[in-house]
């Protein structure tokens, strides 16, 4: 039987399609054997006629800055947000969940409603509760379980969950596959970017002698989480390690996840994830991945505000791995994102993905193409193109 994306393909735009349906589409060619592979190269070369050629124009020299008019129908950065739903959730998210068989009030009603949950239920803390979590880790929630609060509600923040400990790795688990995780606060123990302090234990090779902490962490498939404000984890906020697929973490605010050296909004170790319609602020980086093969992520209708004490998106390679490799991920899809931190790059690819990095339809505020995007260590496969610049939104590339 022909997968579901087969019959869609002739509705839909075919470039877009295909891009924010790529691990999909790979995942099930490489199960399903070489007559879906032919099949579905055949719809690639039939789209590539649909569509405006993504190859540099050939009489480009690639480094031209010559400022382009704005064509009316292009659409760029976050502000065509068409999720249904306000970027960073909150007031006016309409994915609300309802109290439902497990209502938490405590700490021991949260253990042991996560112990007897089961698939399809709903863990539901009170929207007014503070639960603290201090000297508690690895809480684990059950495969397709949805731990849940209100925020966006009117008048609502949703429960808070929160640890002081500095050591705190991770705080839950996402112990099983297709968990939503929403409407909650998650508040962790160090807000600090200790530059000064952690240069020094670094020169010192003491670096990790001051613990670090992450709220959610998975090896496993289909973690959806949304509407959720998360700050102050030292580490990253969501850990995506390997093993963890088909991820969606949409309409969230990180704030202050900013530890020098570390501090991730997101980070995916040979894991994939399409990030979707965040606010990003005060993060070292907000979406940050190992490197390592299996490594990809899409981002897109994310807005990154001013504040920042690095480069926003990332993805490492091979000389920050130290294994003699050049290779930075599989694949990175970013488009339709707005970055307002000039003072940082905004995209830094630290070395060759074995597929691409595709950088388009975004709004820099920067000046230049080279404020913005970099490659660092080694040179190849990724493309940045049809992108605006500084505040009066000029295309540059």
């Amino acid at each position: 039987m022909a997968p579901r994306w087969l019959g869609l393909i002739n509705q839909l735009n075919c470039r877009s399609f295909l891009l924010t349906n790529h691990f999909k589409m790979k995942r099930e060619i490489d199960m399903s054997g070489t007559l879906r592979y032919l099949t579905a190269l055949l719809l690639l070369l039939a789209c590539s006629g649909k569509e405006k050629p993504l190859t540099p124009d050939p009489s480009s020299d690639g480094n031209s800055q010559q400022e382009k008019p704005l064509l009316s129908d292009d659409k760029f950065g976050a502000d065509i947000n068409p999720t249904g739903n306000p970027i960073g959730g909150g007031e006016g998210y309409n994915r609300l969940v309802d109290p439902s068989e497990y209502l938490v009030t405590n700490r021991m009603e949260l253990f042991d409603a996560l112990e007897f949950a089961g698939p399809n239920q709903v863990v539901y803390i009170v929207d007014t509760i503070r639960i603290d979590l201090t000297g508690h880790q690895n809480i684990a929630i059950r495969g397709g379980v949805t731990l849940a609060s209100g925020r966006g509600k009117p008048g609502s923040q949703g429960a808070l969950l929160y640890s002081k400990q500095l050591e705190t790795i991770p705080l839950f688990v996402a112990a099983g596959p297709n968990i939503r995780i929403t409407g909650l606060r998650f508040q962790g123990p160090d807000t600090l970017r200790r530059t000064e302090q952690m240069r020094q234990l670094h020169a010192e090779g003491r670096y990790y002698s001051i613990p670090n902490s992450r709220a959610i962490q998975t090896e496993y498939p289909n973690l959806e989480v949304d509407n959720c404000e998360l700050w102050g984890w030292s580490h990253a906020a969501i850990f995506l390690r390997a093993g963890s697929t088909d991820n969606h973490i949409h309409h969230n605010y990180f704030h202050h996840n900013q530890r020098y050296g570390l501090g991730y909004g997101v980070v995916l170790d040979q894991s994939n994830a399409l990030i979707e319609a965040n606010l990003f602020d005060w993060c070292r980086h907000h979406i940050a991945g190992t490197g390592r093969p299996g490594t990809s992520y899409e981002a897109r209708y994310n807005l990154i505000l001013e504040n920042a004490n690095s480069h926003s998106f990332d993805m490492h390679g091979g000389r920050d791995r130290g294994d003699d490799t050049h290779i930075a991920g599989d694949l990175m899809l970013i488009h339709h994102n707005t970055f307002r931190a000039t003072s940082v790059p905004a995209i830094v690819i630290r070395g060759i993905p074995q597929e691409s990095a595709e950088i388009y339809n975004n709004w820099f505020l920067h000046t230049f193409p080279a404020d913005a995007i970099k490659q660092n260590n080694a040179v190849g496969n990724m493309r940045h193109y049809t992108n605006q610049y500084t505040p009066n939104r000029v295309l540059k590339d």
